[in-house]
């Protein structure tokens, strides 16, 4: 079906909501908007459904979100009243839109008879994933798109073990969502006859006391709160989003009182105002916070997405300057402390294992190797990571120990099954009181770690193609790539190339073929004779294509050069490819 014959269908549609007859009605002159809001449904990528907010079989609206919920339920009922009964956990986020979604899906469940508990009021997505364990749900369902611009909203769906749906039960659940049918003409049941039949219930404050609760389980080291717990001096910001009282019920319950937060950045707001884009992998969005550090003097910084699943931390260097932390720096922070602590109260397992991404530091298996832990790669994606835990649980091949990825997500207790900035947040400030107590801050401990392993190095381009010829352009870049890939870079030789869509590892000195035991993903990996390495992959999420780069050197001086040239000389290959 063409896209000009699903736009009739809409607009010829007597019931269509008044505000998206409307907005439909306003883009009539413009066909290339109506072409891209038509020609495709809303894929599942790496966070689940996700795109603009409007008009539109690729657009979020209430329709698009009622055929999602409506695959997911018409999978439900197939399973049993036993699965229906354990129902939908529901949380959503502050972008616009969200409650809306939200009480949709809701309704679209309940109307099939599945049982839905709603969040009576937005949730951090770790929340979510918490809840949907907690009270034995058999699914969960979040209204969010992350850190994307304020015109994006999305859906992600979980599963019983509060993980993101990793690709074999999507797919299943996406085969559902195809059959369901127009997505017009699905019906949604009524708010007031869900709750009276006991079908939809309202929850919040109970699985909220749980979950922080729960997050005391990660706390490593109480002495360093209590030496310090009151002299450390935070600075937080929830980038308008989730995350302002569960992080600071966080903090409280684990002894931090020194709390300073970011207040035109405190309260929810869908249209993110003060920032260009809600996202702590941004500096400027720590903008408003390193103001308010340096007027207090703070020990760390401490930034959430608006959804609470990604942690920016910043830090004063030794020019009294302070410096957001990349994610791979973060964690390496992070994950040391873990091992560390762990060993010291003979905490730590022998089959612990640290699982990270293939676009993650090396300097994490470093770390992790150095402690006799094992570390595992995973592709891009935290539901991955969350299909290892579950994996491991069930043949206690492995004890999970922490889970990252260089995006600003991070796990620790796996009481949550995806990234969760709130603990993060708050075992980030243990770490920093830890290292306060020894008369060091966090850049210090960072500078050791440098120091100990190896200066590593990474960084990442972004190249936005919106659209739909952009996304034909970006998978010409790929397809590029992998039909004549390169031979060196900056004057050293390409040794591997590792390509996640044939899952091939192949040695290009030898010639030699392995096989990469991963699930297939449209992203290639090249890693140049001195360990240095570029990967490229469409964004899941996102209408971009993504270049990452990492290095190790000598000294930072020299791992900066490195990057430098590597990434100069790999963009000037892909200015060429997009003209």
């Amino acid at each position: 079906m063409s896209w000009k014959t699903k736009m009739d269908q809409w607009l010829g549609y007597e019931s269509l909501d008044l505000s998206l007859k409307e907005q439909l009605v306003a883009i009539q002159e413009n066909d290339k908007l109506l072409e891209d809001s038509f020609y495709k449904e809303l894929e599942f990528g790496t966070g689940g459904m996700r795109g603009e907010i409007g008009p539109g079989t690729n657009r979020m609206n209430v329709y698009t979100v009622r055929k999602a919920a409506e695959g997911l339920a018409r999978y439900i009922v197939e399973q049993g009243k036993e699965t229906m009964a354990r129902g939908v956990v529901i949380a959503y986020d502050s972008r616009h839109m969200s409650p809306e979604f939200a009480l949709e899906v809701a309704k679209t469940v309940g109307k099939h008879g599945v049982q839905a508990y709603l969040f009576e009021s937005l949730r951090p997505t770790p929340v979510l994933s918490f809840a949907v364990r907690y009270l034995h749900a058999f699914a969960g369902v979040v209204i969010t798109a992350s850190h994307n611009p304020p015109e994006y909203n999305g859906l992600k769906m979980y599963g019983e073990d509060g993980g993101q749906l990793p690709p074999g039960p999507a797919d299943v659940i996406i085969s559902y969502v195809q059959a369901a049918g127009s997505e017009l003409e699905i019906e949604a049941g009524n708010e007031d006859e869900l709750i009276r039949d006991g079908l939809l219930t309202y929850i919040g404050e109970k699985v909220d006391r749980a979950y922080i609760e729960a997050m005391k389980s990660i706390q490593l080291n109480h002495e360093v709160a209590e030496q310090v717990g009151k002299d450390l001096k935070i600075v937080f910001t929830p980038l308008h989003g989730t995350a302002n009282h569960p992080v600071r019920d966080g903090l409280q319950a684990f002894g931090f009182e020194n709390v300073t937060v970011v207040k035109e950045q405190e309260l929810p707001d869908p249209n993110f105002s003060t920032v260009k884009s809600p996202n702590p992998e941004e500096h400027a969005a720590f903008e408003l916070a390193i103001r308010d550090g340096k007027e207090i003097d703070a020990d760390i910084l401490i930034g959430t997405d608006p959804d609470a699943d990604r942690l920016g931390v910043a830090v004063k260097n030794h020019e009294g300057e302070y410096v957001v932390l990349s994610g791979n720096q973060t964690g390496a922070l992070l994950l040391h402390y873990i091992l560390e602590q762990k060993q010291k109260n003979g905490t730590l397992p022998e089959n612990g294992i640290a699982i990270k991404t293939i676009v993650t530091s090396e300097i994490g298996r470093t770390i992790a190797n150095s402690f006799g832990i094992a570390a595992l790669d995973t592709l891009t994606g935290f539901k991955f990571i969350g299909e290892k835990i579950k994996e491991y649980e069930q043949t206690g091949e492995h004890t999970f120990l922490f889970g990252y990825e260089e995006s600003y997500g991070y796990l620790i207790g796996d009481f949550v099954r995806d990234k969760d900035a709130v603990q993060t947040a708050v075992f980030a400030a243990e770490v920093a009181a830890y290292y306060k107590t020894q008369g060091k801050s966090l850049y210090d401990g960072l500078l050791e770690l440098f120091e100990k392993y190896g200066y590593y190095q990474e960084s990442l381009q972004s190249l936005t193609l919106k659209g739909k010829d952009g996304a034909e352009q970006i998978a010409g870049i790929l397809e590029a790539f992998r039909a004549n890939p390169p031979k060196e870079v900056a004057g050293i030789s390409i040794a591997t190339l590792e390509d996640y869509a044939t899952s091939e590892h192949f040695d290009m000195q030898s010639g030699e073929k392995s096989v990469i035991d991963l699930p297939k993903s449209n992203v290639l990996k090249f890693i140049l004779a001195d360990g240095s390495w570029f990967c490229v992959r469409p964004s899941g999420t996102e209408p971009k294509a993504k270049f990452y780069f990492a290095v190790k050197g000598e000294t930072m001086e020299d791992s900066s050069a490195k990057i430098a040239k590597l990434e100069k000389e790999v963009m000037k290959m892909v200015d060429e490819l997009v003209g």
